[in-house]
């Protein structure tokens, strides 16, 4: 771990290197070298989110997945990008958790998906279950193959954010790493959090609902992570969907909703929270803080 203050004395060399822990797309870490020095962390996070949307491109974007092992498989990081496969391992450390059927079917997924947009699956990682990572990579496989990729652009910022985390002192404590947007799933009928509950966030894009982000709810109901740090919404109407059929399955409960869909509109830079209340014959939302 270094200090912002080193990163920003270090040459561009040595800048780069430090960087290219975190994300190894060569436009973003050398638009991030260029762009010393940073006056906070704030500014850090901010710079690094501006770089990644504004600045990078669908190559961008792909070559930064080459810097992550397959999940399951670190050992093929080890030998390409030795310095990032300790951080690998930890952020897939739950895989290791897994029975060896979610294991197998993990690993089956993961080889149609790279089939089918020719990149492995991206996703951050850290604190999901192999279980939860199958629910998401399933839900991804059925994207077309234009619209994945902004799914897994965003996957691969969060991931980068992590890592500049562990990368620069003081980045945890002052920077704001919060999401724009989260979500929270709690079940009335049981009096308890939805846990295990996939959403789906979608916006308009060519006139058209577009998948965002792609997450599962933690034990608390809760998505924090639906964005990465430092990327906002522009203003307009998006839409939330909760797949409940699945939730109902697994809770061996019988709705009456296979899905919940909430539209909302953003406005400005604020935060904003999208809760669902459900019971199997039922639902109710509001805008949450």
């Amino acid at each position: 771990m270094i200090t912002l203050n080193q990163l920003n004395s270090l040459s561009d060399q040595d800048a780069f290197s430090k960087l290219e822990e975190c994300c190894v797309s060569k436009t973003w870490i050398n638009n991030m070298v260029n762009s010393r020095p940073f006056s906070s962390e704030k500014q850090l996070i901010k710079t690094a989110a501006t770089i990644w949307y504004g600045d990078c491109s669908v190559e961008d974007f792909k070559e930064a997945f080459t810097g992550h092992p397959k999940i399951g498989n670190i050992e093929s990081l080890k030998e390409k990008f030795a310095h990032t496969a300790q951080w690998a391992g930890n952020e897939q450390a739950k895989v290791a958790e897994a029975k060896t059927e979610t294991i197998e079917e993990l690993a089956k997924a993961n080889e149609l998906y790279e089939v089918k947009f020719g990149y492995i699956f991206i996703v951050s990682a850290s604190g999901k279950s192999a279980s939860e990572m199958l629910s998401i990579i399933n839900a991804r496989l059925h994207h077309d193959v234009d619209d994945e990729i902004y799914v897994a652009m965003n996957e691969q910022h969060k991931i980068t954010v992590i890592r500049l985390a562990k990368l620069i002192q003081g980045v945890s404590e002052n920077a704001d790493l919060s999401s724009h947007l989260t979500t929270h799933a709690l079940d009335t009928s049981l009096g308890v959090p939805a846990k295990h509950m996939l959403i789906t966030l979608k916006g308009i894009r060519s006139k058209q609902w577009k998948p965002i982000s792609v997450g599962v709810t933690n034990s608390d109901g809760r998505i924090s992570d639906v964005l990465p740090p430092g990327k906002h919404l522009t203003p307009g109407v998006y839409s939330m969907t909760f797949n409940t059929a699945n939730y109902y399955k697994i809770n061996n409960q019988k709705g009456f909703y296979p899905e919940v869909s909430i539209q909302f509109e953003v406005t400005d830079s604020s935060h904003y929270h999208i809760p669902l209340l459900i019971n199997p014959f039922g639902y109710s939302t509001y805008r949450g803080s």
